[in-house]
């Protein structure tokens, strides 16, 4: 076996408080926050002179998680634009399977979110949207239906 599991996906984030609250508001757990700097991030991360304060946080199965990075030095670089659509290269979402999608997303929205496009449902099975949080995330919501 070449790989035993995903363990985590990195977001880089501007302000890390705000983007805890949005997770944490989507139910994920705090798992700890802390600076990291020194030669061996460096060497890990290719870039010198490292300064970053991290937060780590998964999902209540305990399975999933999401490591947050706010980048003291060197500063963190902006891609572009800032609210690139869906159909952008490289990595553009993390969906979650929720139970309620219009209670997380009226929850979610008292942290600045807002819908993509709209809950659209799919056949009898799901009902879905796609929610942008700080720093621009596209967060997916899946709601299994019967």
């Amino acid at each position: 076996m070449t790989i035993q599991r995903m363990d985590n996906v990195l977001i880089v984030v501007a302000d890390l408080d705000a983007a805890i609250s949005f997770f944490v508001e989507l139910g994920m757990e705090l798992e700890g926050k802390a600076p990291i700097e020194g030669r061996w991030v460096e060497r890990v991360i290719g870039l010198d002179d490292v300064r970053q304060d991290i937060a780590m946080l998964r999902t209540p199965d305990g399975h999933g998680r999401i490591e947050l990075a706010m980048f003291h030095t060197p500063k963190a670089i902006g891609a572009e634009p800032k609210d690139a659509p869906t159909n952008t290269l490289g990595i553009r979402r993390i969906m979650f399977a929720v139970d309620d999608i219009e209670d997380v997303v009226a929850r979610l929205r008292t942290h600045g979110a807002e819908l993509v496009g709209e809950v659209a449902q799919y056949e009898d099975s799901y009902r879905l949207c796609y929610v942008r949080g700080p720093e621009g995330i596209i967060v997916g919501l899946a709601q299994q239906l019967g």
